[in-house]
């Protein structure tokens, strides 16, 4: 079996209206989408978030990815990963290239799953066939006050989720705490509620004061109270503080994650495999992780990542998105895309990542 053919493509999705997080707007949503064609007819796919790069990430694949690849056998996926990697190391170790690698890698594991006629997680170890998911949301719109913010975790409560993750950090201290208290009223003292700043504050001083406001409400977790690359003042945010930090959605390597653990930066980590190089680098950073017992609850793209956390034994939750919250929007792409039951979602049993796409839904979106 050998590498026929590398290609990728960048699509935008636009969303219904704006939608915003602490420090950012978005009207859409861009993806760089990967294929890998075998000669004997397999294919396979990755994808990554664009973040208004899709099409450079896409180049990247085509340009100085894809010559490493073909007439490569695409089942040596961790000899694959040192020549991406090396190879691209003067220009790369982390953003643009790293998510190429990452889209690529994604797409060999498919296909190595596929020829070995199993279902990922099955592949990588398969510690559970079913895995525990949290409701995503709670983002900032021109017209959402309180009452919207309260509607929107009352549907994910009824949906059957214990687990609810919101933004903060755009509004003054006052106004967020009154968001958080909402929450926490309309989800009851029994459920779990997750905070998300998306690097909101400047330093240790103001992210301390204004994450210890939020304390009365029993938060399991901040993610990303400051910028990631801020790793001393988020160790010092997460000692100050009476509940963790989480982070890593944009974090890169095992390396880098290792640095975030040793500091004491982070108490939970969210690598994602469509950012941190692929599948092969999302297990190294979990395995590390479980020496030191860290628990592993990985950013968006729950329908690649069910079958990873469903692999793992220290994984915690897989984040999950309503598609018609319109915040994010893969889905459209997606022919059979996940969902959970309760909360709980149920891994595919058929072979590969089991993410299929849409060829015409993602003829239609592309740049």
């Amino acid at each position: 079996m050998e590498i026929a053919e590398v290609t990728s493509v960048p699509i935008e999705i636009p969303l219904e209206e704006p939608v915003s997080f602490s420090n950012r707007t978005l009207t859409y949503r861009d993806h760089a989408i990967t294929y890998v064609r075998t000669t004997d007819g397999r294919n396979g796919v990755g994808y990554t978030l664009g973040y208004e790069a899709a099409e450079l990430i896409a180049d990247a694949v085509e340009s100085v990815l894809a010559p490493m690849l073909v007439g490569e056998d695409p089942r040596d996926t961790e000899r694959l990963w040192h020549e991406m990697y090396e190879g691209t190391i003067q220009v790369g170790r982390t953003g643009i290239l790293l998510r190429a690698i990452s889209t690529v890698d994604i797409a060999l594991w498919d296909v190595k799953a596929r020829a070995a006629d199993q279902p990922l997680y099955k592949l990588l170890g398969g510690y559970a066939d079913a895995v525990p998911s949290y409701a995503s949301g709670g983002y900032y719109r021109d017209e959402k006050g309180h009452e919207g913010l309260r509607a929107e975790v009352r549907r994910y409560v009824d949906e059957g989720h214990d687990v609810v993750k919101m933004k903060v950090g755009r509004r003054s201290i006052d106004e967020e705490v009154d968001r958080v208290a909402a929450v926490r009223d309309e989800i009851g003292e029994e459920r779990t509620l997750l905070l998300d700043a998306n690097g909101a504050w400047s330093n240790a001083t103001e992210a301390t004061r204004v994450c210890r406001a939020f304390e009365p409400y029993d938060p399991y977790f901040v993610e990303e109270p400051v910028m990631i690359d801020k790793v001393a003042t988020m160790a010092q945010v997460n000692d100050a503080i009476s509940y963790p930090v989480a982070t890593g959605e944009l974090e890169g390597t095992r390396h880098n994650f290792a640095r975030l653990r040793d500091q004491g930066a982070a108490t939970i980590l969210q690598p994602d495999a469509t950012v941190c190089g692929g599948i092969t680098e999302w297990l190294r950073i979990a395995h590390h992780a479980a020496a030191y017992d860290v628990p592993i609850a990985p950013h968006y793209n729950w329908n690649l990542h069910a079958p990873l956390v469903g692999a793992i034994e220290n994984g915690c939750w897989v984040e999950y998105f309503y598609r018609d919250m319109d915040v994010v929007v893969f889905d459209d792409v997606v022919e059979s895309p996940l969902r959970p039951d309760a909360g709980t979602i149920r891994l595919s049993d058929e072979p590969g990542h089991g993410v299929e796409l849409d060829d015409d839904a993602v003829d239609s979106f592309r740049e």
